[in-house]
């Protein structure tokens, strides 16, 4: 069994889905080339992603002028089994009060 330190891992928890989500719900004025950035994709990856979310009813997209605002839908799970009574807006809650302290 190899060992990888904590500095080698080169995973995540969470999926660029979930960090494109969580950085959306926390600056819906945020613009797609900055959440590129913020995630470490490209901002068609990021667009994918967001396209994807939107599909499946996990953000809603306004348009104003020319640039784009997001809002998370409240109420939404997470979509695997084993998670699905995890309510997102717990999440998001959490994750701010984290980021508060």
């Amino acid at each position: 069994m190899i060992k990888v330190s904590k500095d080698e891992a080169s995973w995540t928890f969470f999926s660029n889905y979930g960090h494109v989500y969580f950085l959306l719900a926390n600056n819906k004025d945020m613009v797609l080339r900055e959440v590129a950035l913020k995630v470490g994709i490209t901002e068609r990856s990021a667009n994918g992603i967001v396209r994807d979310l939107e599909a499946a009813g996990y953000i809603k997209k306004e348009k104003i002028g020319r640039s784009n605002r997001y809002k998370i839908v409240t109420g939404k799970t997470l979509r695997h089994p084993l998670e699905s009574n995890v309510k997102l807006k717990d999440l998001v809650a959490l994750m701010q009060e984290a980021n508060d302290n």
